[in-house]
């Protein structure tokens, strides 16, 4: 089992719940800012020495949710402080940004950090669409073929034009290239229908993001499997990695009572408006092409309500509880599901720094040396 630490760098001076988004940006403080972005950096790249495989940086706009409206500036700060762990972007929001600034920016990480790049392809939440001002209808149109174009960018030797539906460009021949050849390895989400079919037509690992249900999550890798195998390979489980929440404290209750509080904030504060915006976009537009798809995304109001913690440890949805008791958890998500990685998201809302350390701690002494065999 290999493992990636996300954190989402989130900005936890608002207090107020339920905003609107786009959040106000009043409420930032860039002294604060500056710590924060300090501090946050200084844990990612602890990372490593936990025995993290990979590092992740993702991409979020106007809201404290997360302090990486690009998270490849993120990376490179890492990238000058780490040796050995993978680069994971996840990502850039594809469809909302300019194809070949991508293939540039992430051949430059991968350069930088002498092929340590693992290239996140993400379309995004819903509502960053309206951040961009990108029509969500065109979501997964202009998500196909930008990637497309980028991989062009990354293994054709020679200047080429491109005329597609979304994107034209007369000469292209990016500098630098990518030091992994033919091309740094991908990794995408296989939340829908849609963005499992394409990781699977693209041969990128494919990321359960956010573990919802066991059910859930193999119905979408059996969408993978099909297609890669209508490709002509079969997926192994390192091709697969999947998300979960992780708080592993001294005691199960402090554990409980660090998540509950962590997520009471997340869902709360960071992500009261966000949920809304997501919302209006899904119903109003063909941002998924599939109705099981709309039905069945995790980021609804209705799949991600509240829950109680006891509720999803118990089914199995969270890492959460003592050093054994997650080491157990972790084996029971293997035998039910059988992938080969974890993201794991310990910066939950606003769990203290403390915390994060003392889970990372546990990871480090005890949890990872007893999983890392499964």
């Amino acid at each position: 089992m290999k493992f990636s630490y996300t954190h989402h760098m989130p900005y936890t001076d608002v207090a107020e719940a339920g905003q609107d988004w786009p959040v106000a940006n009043k409420q930032f403080d860039p002294e604060r800012g500056a710590e924060l972005y300090r501090e946050y950096i200084d844990n990612k790249v602890y990372a490593e020495e936990v025995g993290f495989d990979w590092i992740g940086c993702n991409e979020h706009h106007m809201s404290p949710y997360g302090l990486m409206p690009n998270p490849n500036l993120i990376a490179a700060a890492v990238i000058e402080r780490t040796r050995t762990a993978g680069i994971l972007q996840s990502g850039n929001i594809v469809p909302l940004t300019n194809p070949i600034r991508i293939a540039e920016e992430y051949a430059m990480l991968d350069v930088q950090s002498g092929g340590r790049l693992i290239a996140g392809f993400m379309r995004g939440i819903p509502h960053e669409y309206v951040a961009y001002n990108v029509a969500p209808d065109e979501s997964y149109s202009r998500m196909r073929e930008a990637c497309e174009l980028i991989l062009k960018c990354w293994t054709e030797p020679e200047p080429f034009g491109w005329e597609g539906e979304h994107y034209r460009f007369r000469a292209v021949s990016i500098w630098p290239r990518p030091v992994q050849q033919p091309h740094p390895p991908l990794v995408m989400s296989g939340t829908s229908r849609e963005s499992a079919t394409l990781a699977a037509e693209l041969g990128a690992t494919m990321g359960v993001l956010r573990l919802t249900s066991f059910e859930g999550a193999r119905a979408m890798m059996d969408v993978y499997r099909e297609v890669a195998r209508c490709n002509g390979w079969e997926p192994g489980p390192d091709r697969f990695m999947v998300g979960m929440g992780c708080c592993v404290a001294d005691t199960r209750q402090e554990a409980v009572d660090t998540m509950k509080a962590g997520q009471k904030y997340f869902f709360e504060v960071l992500g009261g408006g966000i949920r809304t915006a997501q919302r209006l976009v899904i119903q109003k537009t063909r941002y998924f092409e599939h109705e099981d798809s709309r039905q069945n995304f995790p980021g609804l109001p209705s799949k991600i309500k509240q829950v109680p913690i006891e509720e999803r440890i118990e089914k199995g949805l969270l890492l959460c509880g003592t050093p054994d008791m997650v080491i157990d958890q972790l084996r029971r998500v293997k035998a039910e599901l059988g992938h080969g990685r974890m993201n794991l998201n310990i910066k939950i809302g606003n769990t203290p720094d403390d915390a994060v350390m003392t889970t990372m701690r546990h990871l480090k002494e005890t949890v990872f040396p007893a999983v890392r065999d499964l």
